[in-house]
């Protein structure tokens, strides 16, 4: 019998759960190791922010479907991952023994490599249910006095669909609330165009969403490097294309969401041969780590290069389909590799990305992510705003029934002809 550990139930950990479960066979056990027992759907934070959604409305128990589907569910923090001796030590001064670990402990918050960044200093957050919850009410405070907003993502950020969507809800909740014109908003991105997305743009989002900040009244400034947030303030260098500096800009704020950068948490930060120096798993084309290949690493918390040099370090996203296919390039690996063969499959690392804006949105298929691509498309509408209400049900419902995939969702990524794997 293999032991097979999923650390963290995030959005990749808790479908890799399912989805190896369903793979590997009840001969062998599963095991996930999560901070808490349940699962938060995070890509509706922005929504929680301005009070759209409740913490409950996000979150997923996750006793009962990892009871239902055989998984044992160890809630509490990994202190270390120790890949010689292939075990977790637990900050409780337990050990969880593994054969086969996966890891997928989306990021560590880098807060603290800028000066009065994040829910402790002077700007809030949607990464995190907990944050969203403080910058909902923090939120309601502003709009009982309300002035200049600031949203955007920091220099070595990488994911910036949520920041685009943070800006455009916020700014369509002051509109229904009768204040926006007491607020002038302004966009502050490392990313070097606006729609850039850490992708070097998918299909034509650098128009699409220029098009929605002008029709919004929303300034912007791109390679745009944070120098540091305070009370009523923000500094922001503006870099030219060079490195150099272009201009200071010393703006103000009265509410300010900013997205920090990523890197690796504590528990696999610094192991040689596990992380790159900013502490993100090592993997080959298979999910798997070329110096301990019993460790699968897959989600945020994977390290890619970014698709190209920019004056301002820009990360490059995992988007939630590009994550689930990883998972299931993983979990077909892992069954390979206990019936005595060596993994073949790979992850395409397609993406899909609905970014709603409250009243309509923006939609891309980037095959794959990183490009060239075979399909670069994008596209807006109202529409995009009715499917993201629709995936939130459907993905929360699914982790409720503890299933990695279903036969509609098949059928529906056949048609568009986006697959997983490769091949």
């Amino acid at each position: 019998m293999a032991k097979i550990v999923v650390l963290g139930a995030g959005l990749g950990g808790v479908i890799a759960a399912y989805e190896i479960r369903h793979a590997v066979g009840r001969e062998n056990s599963v095991s996930v190791i999560n901070e808490t027992d349940f699962y938060q759907f995070v890509p509706s934070n922005p929504w929680v922010l301005v009070g759209w959604r409740e913490r409950e409305d996000i979150l997923v128990d996750l006793a009962g479907p990892m009871k239902k589907r055989n998984i044992d569910l160890i809630v509490g923090k990994a202190e270390r991952v120790e890949p010689e001796a292939k075990r977790v030590r637990m900050s409780d001064g337990r050990f969880v023994d593994y054969d086969y670990l996966v890891i997928a402990t989306g990021p560590e918050l880098a807060f603290d490599e800028i000066e009065g960044l994040g829910p402790e200093g002077f700007t809030q957050s949607v990464c995190h249910i907990d944050h969203a919850t403080a910058a909902h009410t923090a939120f309601e405070q502003f709009c009982q006095d309300p002035g200049p907003v600031i949203v955007g993502a920091v220099q070595g950020a990488s994911c910036y669909g949520p920041a685009y969507e943070t800006l455009m809800i916020i700014e369509t909740e002051l509109r229904k609330r009768k204040i926006r014109d007491r607020v002038p908003m302004t966009f502050v991105t490392s990313e070097p165009y606006i729609g850039h997305l850490g992708l070097d743009g998918v299909g034509d989002t650098k128009g699409l969403l220029e098009s929605e900040m002008r029709e919004r009244h929303i300034k912007w400034i791109t390679n745009a490097r944070v120098v540091k947030a305070e009370a009523g303030k923000m500094t922001v260098e503006e870099v030219n294309e060079d490195g150099s500096v272009k201009q200071v800009h010393e703006l103000p704020m009265k509410y300010s969401m900013m997205l920090p950068a990523f890197r690796g948490v504590k528990a696999v930060h610094g192991i040689e041969g596990l992380t790159n120096p900013r502490g993100f798993i090592l993997t080959d084309k298979h999910q798997r780590n070329p110096k301990y290949p019993e460790i699968f690493g897959l989600g945020v918390c994977i390290a890619i290069p970014p698709v190209g040099k920019t004056p301002v370090p820009v990360g490059v996203p995992k988007t939630g389909f590009m994550i689930e296919s990883m998972v299931t390039a993983t979990a077909r690996n892992l069954a390979d590799i206990l019936d005595g063969k060596e993994p073949t499959h790979e992850a395409t690392w397609n993406a899909i990305c609905l970014a709603d804006f409250g009243d309509k949105g923006v939609a891309f298929i980037a095959q794959p992510q990183i490009p060239p691509r075979n399909v670069n498309w994008s596209g807006s509408g109202g529409w995009v705003h009715t499917a993201k209400v629709g995936f939130e049900k459907y993905f929360i419902g699914k982790v409720r029934a503890g299933k990695a995939e279903t036969f509609y969702e098949n059928a529906a990524l056949a048609l568009i002809k986006t697959y997983k794997l490769k091949g």
